[in-house]
């Protein structure tokens, strides 16, 4: 199939074209990932050995490259072959690179081939003769992208040879939080010395640009805050209990209820309570976080909402009561259910932003019938609670509203499957859905029909975010709608991401701008500073994991801080699960029902999960590896550990401070079965 290209097109893969590294900047349903096409197709038709790996951050985008763009333009004159963590293949990685031509594949996917010292699945950067990155604004930081692009640059600061050319995709790079002209510059010339390229758009062709990819007409649907609210102050009054309940040098520090800083602050006291093992500190901490998260929800959408998320936090709790702090709180909550939920189902009160949103929705699909909207949330809780309220009001259901769920990939309760995902999507292309209510998932990548509504609703994010949630609204006189509350802080947010979206614009113009020699000498000493951070980062990671013995490391349950075992009982699988070895550790837990996982493994399933057999803490489910070795694989999160240096909490077993051994299956079973000769 033959590729044509628009004007502008042709004018940003020019760099591309002549072996330079690259980042495509254009908006969102500009084209980028046809132009990548292009770019790729005139590759492999003129570079001996060419191999080329496009390289995504999300799961669904390796299927939707593939069946949209690579296979249909380049599948029959080349081997084109997606591969991402849902696929079996990605255990033969290293050879499907050998027999491939082009492969999509997630960036992670990439990442373990380049760490793995299998032969089957290893693979060097140098195989590779181009890289497409897409979504590239995100190879900064600790990022996957930023790791692999970490190891290129470190060879490319060596002078090492045959590294592959590079071409980055994005809608904009942004600026990384920088609000001056002079930092957004910075921001904008190191991503673009993490990619080691330079950054292009169009110039002579922005009037065709335009054309194709329509702004839509911004509308801010803003309302007045609650006149009255008594389901909320009634929560605040039971948060001012659990705090006068806690000692008042711990309660005068917590900022204002109901705010994202509040919730930072009650995380920060359930790791001090962890620490002193105040069990009276940590578990009213745990649960102020629970009324801070009904404050937000029954801020964003209905008060019943708000009120379910307690009452189910509390019915999972009734018999796992253990001490006097657990008898106050589930007593609390108890003592005041029946009234809450009497004030939450009080009509007079309920949130006036969900009436101005049924407004914005009623115009626009009372005037279109055949309207297609996406509404953006910011949680996935938050986006089931949308969809059963417009399922719920009858006045959208009379304009035949048919809405849809989409949200990230994952095990959660509200995650979705990669086939429900697909499936969503697909209903929403042919018709049979209207509206979806999605989180950022929709923002970036996915190809989705095009829309006449987009709504931002209560939303916090940032100036990438907003482009991208703008850019879904490309059919003709689309609507961009951002329903906020009068002075409120989505408002504010909102409008900081105009700013700033100017701002980004001006400083690739300014990058744009400088001479080839002042942004190769600049991009070189970005380089080189970055190649030294990193070597100093490893080298402080390898002391950090030596800091302690594992036998002096003490594992304690985080819901009741009884002891479980010890460091040099845990030990790891494939890098990233960890599991305990000792058998005495069965007797602190119980099991309960199987878990179930979409995909499959190479040599592991999971088992039923696991909980604290004292306080009923969830502490992680069994694996079954290698079909006969039953093993406990425990949340990191659900366990304080005890040092010579102190206590700590950590969200991730990488950030441990002792050596974790890996899993030796063989030995494991010697010790468990001394009868058998594994030697033979």
């Amino acid at each position: 199939m033959e590729i044509t290209l628009r004007s502008y097109q042709e004018e940003v893969v020019q760099a591309a074209l002549k072996g330079e590294n690259s980042i495509i900047w254009l908006p969102t349903g500009g084209g980028k990932t046809r132009a990548a096409v292009y770019v790729a197709k005139k590759h492999l038709e003129t570079t001996r050995n060419a191999k080329v790996a496009v390289l995504v951050n999300k799961v669904h985008l390796v299927d939707q490259h593939f069946n949209n763009e690579f296979n249909p333009y380049l599948g029959k004159a080349y081997r084109v072959k997606a591969i991402s963590g849902d696929s079996s293949d990605k255990d033969l990685f290293g050879r499907l690179v050998k027999d491939s031509d082009l492969i999509i594949c997630t960036a992670q996917i990439l990442e373990n081939a380049l760490n793995s010292s299998e032969e089957e699945k290893h693979v060097e950067l140098t195989d590779f003769s181009l890289l497409i990155i897409d979504e590239c604004h995100h190879t900064q930081k600790e990022s996957v992208y930023n790791k692999i692009m970490g190891r290129y640059v470190e060879k490319k600061v060596r002078k090492e040879r045959k590294l592959p050319q590079v071409l980055g995709l994005t809608a904009s790079p942004g600026t990384g939080g920088n609000k001056t002209l002079a930092k957004a510059v910075e921001h904008v010339l190191q991503i673009c010395a993490n990619l080691d390229s330079v950054i292009v758009s169009t110039k002579n062709y922005a009037s065709k640009l335009k054309e194709v990819v329509p702004r839509p007409r911004k509308q801010y649907d803003i309302v007045e805050k609650r006149a009255l609210d008594p389901f909320g102050d009634h929560l605040k009054l039971m948060m001012s209990l659990i705090h006068e309940f806690m000692p008042s040098t711990v309660s005068r520090s917590l900022r204002e209820v109901g705010t994202q800083d509040y919730e930072a602050d009650v995380v920060e006291l359930e790791k001090t309570g962890v620490k002193e093992e105040n069990r009276l500190i940590t578990q009213c901490a745990l649960h102020l976080r629970q009324y801070n998260d009904a404050l937000l929800i029954h801020d964003t959408v209905r008060m019943v909402d708000a009120f379910n998320v307690l009452d189910e936090f509390y019915n999972s709790r009734s018999n796992k009561l253990l001490d006097g702090t657990d008898f106050f709180l589930q007593g609390l909550f108890d003592e005041n259910r029946v009234e809450l939920k009497q004030l939450a189902l009080d009509a007079r009160y309920e949130n006036p932003k969900l009436a101005q949103l049924q407004r914005t929705l009623l115009k626009e699909f009372k005037e279109n019938k055949m309207s297609r909207g996406i509404i953006f949330s910011k949680t996935r809780r938050g986006t089931h609670c949308l969809y059963d309220w417009v399922n719920a009001n009858h006045e959208l259901q009379k304009v035949k509203i048919s809405a849809g769920i989409l949200t990230g990939t994952g095990t959660g309760v509200n995650h979705m499957n990669q086939n429900k995902q697909k499936n969503t999507i697909k209903d929403f292309r042919l018709g049979h859905l209207n509206l979806l209510i999605s989180t950022s998932v929709a923002e970036e990548g996915l190809d989705i029909a095009e829309c006449n509504l987009v709504v931002r609703y209560g939303l916090l994010t940032n100036e990438i975010a907003q482009q991208q949630a703008s850019g879904r609204a490309r059919a003709l006189n689309s609507v961009y709608s951002v329903v906020a509350e009068k002075g409120g802080r989505e408002l504010r947010r909102e409008f900081t991401n105009e700013y700033l979206e100017s701002l980004t614009s001006n400083a690739i113009d300014q990058v744009q701008s400088m001479s080839p020699r002042e942004f190769r000498i600049k991009i070189t000493e970005l380089q080189q500073m970055a190649v030294l951070i990193r070597i100093e980062a490893e080298r402080k990671k390898d002391a950090r994991k030596q800091r302690y013995s594992p036998d002096q490391v003490h594992l304690q349950c985080r819901g009741c801080f009884v002891f479980v075992g010890l460091g040099e009982d845990i030990r790891k699988i494939e890098n990233s699960h960890h599991v305990n070895i000792n058998p005495e550790f069965q007797r602190h837990y119980r099991t309960g029902k199987q878990v179930f996982l979409e995909k499959t493994f190479e040599d592991w399933e999971p088992g039923q999960v696991i909980n604290c057999r004292k306080c009923g803490k969830d502490w992680g489910m069994e694996i079954k590896f290698k079909k006969v070795a039953i093993l406990p694989c425990l949340n990191i999160k659900s366990f304080s550990l005890d040092t010579p240096g102190g206590k700590f909490t950590h969200k991730q077993w990488k950030d441990v401070e002792f050596q974790v051994t890996e899993f030796d299956f063989i030995d494991y079973m010697s010790s468990r079965f001394p009868d058998l000769d594994l030697d033979d």
